[in-house]
């Protein structure tokens, strides 16, 4: 059996300016299965998935029941 990953962590050659850094951010968050692409310092790496993938179910769950109620209409 194979161990599921939550994220990938990539780390730059050098340190780059955020706004330098943006074709780089643009060309992840088009991978397939990537929700979200945000910089963070290492200590929040962890934290920051979690929170990306509560809010995504949040989202989900409220784009299901609008869409349920919106039949229902």
């Amino acid at each position: 059996m194979t161990d599921r990953l939550k994220g990938f962590v990539v780390t730059l050659e050098t340190d780059v300016r955020e706004d330098d850094a943006q074709e780089v951010i643009s060309a992840i968050g088009l991978l397939k299965g990537v929700l979200r692409v945000d910089p963070v310092d290492a200590a929040g790496v962890h934290d920051q998935i979690l929170r990306t993938r509560i809010r995504h179910e949040y989202y989900e769950a409220l784009r299901k029941i609008l869409i349920n109620n919106k039949e229902q209409l």
